[in-house]
């Protein structure tokens, strides 16, 4: 292990490129499966779905929290809907099996999809039993990253001491909360970043391009 990193006992993952490459853009379809919601929802076409869409994003976080904050949304029917999608763009890659499987301690995923499509996304990339826990929208109480609340909960619920984890996530912006608890901080810089970051970066500990050959190089280190 490098040795900087000894101290860490809780290894805390995003999803969505993250656990697989970006170049797999599961989330156009999931996407375009938002726009057809909020064309059956609004009773809109296609361009203006577009334009609510990314406007909630950007204003609230998540498409789904601005949903649920404007139109009083059921998470759980917007969750079931835009989820259900082919996973055959992802595959399981040994070499990041191999590498979670040797991190000491515990190893959880942090993400702001639901829990049953983040399941069917582990076990399509054969890490269905390589974590310990997951913390996903549901459990944030639909309030989601980057806001600080989210991840205060995830600790408590899981009783993560943030100065010994240590998160990996490929939007920059979600890293600052988790910086600010005292987590050690990865930027996977794989150009799925879909907002904004600024150009303060100093909240990042380590910059890489994929997981798996930052997880290989820390566990080689001598």
């Amino acid at each position: 292990m490098l040795p900087a990193l000894r101290h860490v006992d809780c290894w805390i993952f995003d999803l969505d490129n993250c656990l697989y490459p970006a170049s797999a853009n599961l989330f156009e379809l999931i996407d375009q499966r938002m726009g057809q919601y909020i064309q059956q929802l609004m009773d809109v076409d296609a361009v203006e779905a577009r334009r609510i869409q990314k406007g909630f994003f950007h204003e609230h976080g998540t498409t789904l929290a601005g949903l649920m904050r404007t139109r009083g949304v059921d998470p759980h029917d917007f969750l079931d809907f835009v989820h259900d999608i082919d996973l055959a763009r992802i595959a399981a890659d040994p070499d990041v099996i191999a590498a979670i499987d040797k991190l000491p301690g515990r190893k959880f995923v942090f993400t702001n999809g639901d829990e049953r499509y983040a399941r069917r996304v582990l076990d399509k990339l054969g890490l269905g039993n390589a974590f310990d826990g997951m913390h996903d929208i549901h459990a944030m109480d639909y309030v989601p990253k980057p806001q600080p609340a989210a991840y205060e909960a995830m600790c408590e619920r899981h009783g993560i001491d943030p100065k010994t984890a240590l998160f990996a996530e490929d939007m920059a912006r979600n890293l600052k909360p988790a910086k600010a608890l005292g987590m050690t901080t990865v930027w996977i810089d794989n150009g799925s970043e879909q907002a904004g970051h600024g150009d303060d970066l100093s909240f990042i500990d380590y910059r890489a391009e994929d997981i798996a050959t930052w997880l290989k190089d820390i566990l080689e280190d001598e």
